[in-house]
């Protein structure tokens, strides 16, 4: 099966796309989809086709495997993500990156506003930039509102791990990438990741390598 065709109508892309077997493939950096604000989703897949196309993706982020998934990142402009989170880490890695796991949920049309004014850096990756871990700032809490697969509200606070797996999501539905809002300096391969920064926080590679810590 060849690459979806992007001159044909949305769900005409999407059922190329799921037709061409599972798990799917994953867009690198430098694709312009990733670059693009999405298109709010209001019906464009009918529902059996959005069923298809959300268990695609919950697949797709497992095999990968990652916590989350959005759908440029598999070559599809709609404002659409999944997140889940087994969180399987040591206890100290939970509290001092109140990592804590999620369950699998769909996100529809997302948005996201901080509660408060704390900030928390931490090492974050992203399966469109494989191989690279960076130290992004976010929110500590956000409020996350949108709907489900099913059209029902989401309105939702997050706080720890969690909130920083909904404003990586939504970002990419902006147009946004993770190393957008990273600290430059702490840019490191997974080599180094593995080697020097396996740390629960990032205070060591701050003073090392040379950046800020909110």
């Amino acid at each position: 099966m060849g690459t979806p065709d992007d001159r044909a109508p949305l769900a005409e892309r999407v059922g190329q796309l799921l037709d061409g077997g599972l798990p799917l493939a994953i867009v690198a950096a430098g694709d312009p989809v990733l670059r693009r604000v999405t298109e709010p989703f209001d019906g464009q897949l009918e529902p059996a086709l959005l069923a298809r196309f959300v268990e695609a993706l919950r697949i797709t982020m497992r095999a990968a495997p990652g916590v989350g998934l959005a759908a440029p990142q598999v070559g599809v402009p709609l404002r659409i993500a999944v997140i889940e989170d087994p969180a399987p880490v040591p206890e100290e890695v939970r509290l001092v990156r109140g990592r804590v796991p999620q369950p699998f949920r769909v996100l529809v049309n997302p948005s996201y506003e901080p509660v408060g004014d704390v900030r928390a850096g931490f090492f974050e990756g992203c399966l469109s930039v494989p191989g690279w871990q960076a130290v992004v700032a976010r929110h500590a809490e956000v409020r996350l509102t949108g709907q489900d697969e099913h059209g029902r509200a989401l309105d939702e606070v997050f706080s720890g791990w969690p909130a920083r797996i909904v404003q990586h999501e939504t970002d990419h539905l902006d147009g946004v990438l993770y190393l957008d809002r990273a600290e430059s300096r702490s840019l490191s391969s997974s080599q180094a990741m593995a080697e020097r920064w396996a740390q629960p926080a990032p205070e060591e590679a701050a003073r090392q390598l040379g950046f800020e810590l909110p």
